[in-house]
């Protein structure tokens, strides 16, 4: 195919794109940036990342200095964030009255913050490219590797935050989502936004079609062995386990009135006993689904009469999973609070407990309390919670060990499971996404769980306040879910865990980091022999 079988409309659109000026070019990157964001959950709207990245590598090219390059960055990821992470102002709405001067922040301080971190990468993108000439291929490689150092920068530095990192809108595209159990969600992404970049060549001193044509052949690849490694997997079912994930769907708004605790209890125990329980070996509540504290202590006598209640609900041989804060003390006699999960056994035991050890920040526990004036309170936490000791697997009676996760902990590629020693056969998730209400944010979250399924190669079950609650399998195939909103339980076999662990389980981030480091040197010696010629 010849260079000039571009279409001349297209590369005048793009020239428009390079010669956007001030506050026009800043909007136009605002713009894609939000186009980004409608790939992800619950959109999918993939086909968009292949207008919105060439647009920003458009934008770019146009630039000649690095503050250009740094703000059309910053404009960008604001774009991308702010209508990707806008549900986070929801949590505040529970109680406005006394968190409403978090909602500046909570609706645009944290995308402008994050927007630092992508202004940071296309600057650092901008210099590159004027200092070795990029242009083609070279210029996308060096772009998507911008992009993927930014996502693993701030999925790690200050506590992380990598939620909707751009690998996620695969998930409705079983095939190629398999290629997170080789590079893990930074690979995946680096993939995504390297083969959307390429029709960015369109444009350029020597416009073709031929690297666009290249990057979906990969994709296609990638697709191809994806469901070859999928074909004839359909896994099995431990024998012996049926749970029941109860979602009883309590407004965030009642979950810790004094008055209602007691009828959202009976809510859950309801939900737990209805048609069906003697044929269920657990039982799974959501977290902190029991509205007072438990100890790990089963002798604690302030406890008995709570403990002897539910565990009437934990099925013979089998357990009560729940989640519950923890009060216990500390060296010094200080009370302490965590964040824990409990199965419970019919006999009025606790088999085994665990304590959230990544906490959210100002939701949790406020960062930098000492400089904070005093009164001031985390979102979800009259006071800051402890965290526990870290990713571990728990014994559960009458089922295989498990790696419980609360919450958001199941956000964090490569750290949801124990390393160095046996691995857990599947991956327990309790959450609570009443604070975010009918928006997108219950969703993307449901998202990021069937990625860690993937990457580790074991199912993961999620029993979630108001949903979305579900199994997953190993290859990310939801076996049943109940809805966002919705109030019932769902009575569900355990699937298996992979016959061969994933290259991802086995060796975390230092698979994508390679991926990096070689597509890296091979746009310095691209860079080198032009510098030649």
């Amino acid at each position: 195919m010849s260079h000039t079988a571009v279409s001349p409309r297209l590369a005048l659109l793009a020239g428009r794109f390079i010669e956007a000026r001030g506050w026009k070019r800043l909007g136009l990157a605002a713009v894609a940036g939000a186009g980004a964001t409608l790939a992800l959950p619950p959109a999918h709207a993939l086909p968009l990342l292949w207008i919105a990245f060439p647009v920003l590598a458009w934008l770019l090219r146009g630039s000649d200095r690095g503050r250009t390059d740094f703000a059309i960055g910053f404009a960008f990821a604001v774009g991308h964030h702010v209508p990707g992470l806008y549900w986070i102002s929801a949590a505040l709405f529970t109680d406005i009255g006394r968190f409403w001067f978090m909602l500046p922040f909570a609706l645009l301080g944290l995308p402008a913050l994050l927007g630092l971190f992508l202004g940071a990468g296309t600057a650092a993108y901008g210099w590159a490219r004027r200092r070795f000439g990029l242009t083609g291929w070279a210029e996308a490689v060096a772009l998507a590797l911008a992009w993927v150092a930014v996502e693993y920068a701030r999925g790690h530095l200050f506590t992380g935050f990598p939620w909707n990192l751009i690998g996620y809108g695969w998930t409705p595209v079983l095939p190629v989502l398999q290629f997170a159990s080789v590079a893990g969600i930074y690979g995946l992404s680096l993939l995504t936004v390297l083969v959307a970049l390429l029709p960015a060549a369109l444009a350029g001193p020597r416009p073709s079609w031929r690297p666009a044509l290249a990057g979906l052949a990969v994709l296609a690849l990638v697709a191809g062995w994806g469901g070859w490694r999928m074909a004839g997997q359909g896994l099995g079912d431990v024998p012996g386990v049926t749970l029941r994930i109860v979602q009883p769907n309590i407004p965030q708004e009642l979950k810790w009135k004094e008055e209602a605790k007691i009828g959202n209890l009976r809510r859950l125990i309801d939900l737990s006993g209805a048609e069906g329980w003697d044929r269920v070996t657990h039982v799974i509540w959501p977290e902190t689904a029991v509205p007072y504290f438990l100890s790990s202590d089963s002798a604690n006598p302030d406890q008995l009469p709570l403990t002897r209640l539910l565990t009437q609900i934990a099925p013979p041989g089998g357990a009560l999973i729940t989640g519950a804060n923890r009060l216990a003390t500390d060296p010094q006699g200080n009370f302490i609070y965590f964040n824990s999960l409990f199965a419970l056994t019919q006999g009025g035991q606790v088999a085994a407990s665990f304590d959230k050890f990544h906490l959210v920040p100002f939701g949790e526990y406020l960062p930098l309390r000492s400089l904070l004036p005093t009164g001031v309170k985390a979102v979800a936490a009259g006071a800051d919670f402890s965290a526990g000791p870290g990713a571990r697997s728990v014994s559960v009676p009458g089922a295989p060990p498990a790696s419980p996760l609360i919450c958001y902990e199941v956000i964090f590629p490569g750290a949801v499971m124990p390393r160095g020693a046996e691995r857990p056969h599947w991956l327990l998730n309790l959450t609570n996404d009443a604070w975010y209400g009918q928006t997108a944010g219950p969703h993307q979250h449901f998202a990021i769980t069937i990625v860690r399924a993937v990457e580790e190669g074991v199912p993961l079950v999620r029993a979630a306040n108001t949903g979305i609650s579900g199994v997953i399998d190993a290859y990310g195939r939801v076996r049943g879910a109940l809805r966002l909103g919705d109030s019932g339980n769902l009575d569900i076999s355990l699937p298996q865990r992979a016959i061969f662990v994933p290259l991802y389980a086995d060796y975390g981030d230092l698979v994508p980091a390679l991926l990096w480091l070689g597509l890296l040197v091979a746009v310095a010696g691209w860079g080198w022999r032009a510098g030649r010629a």
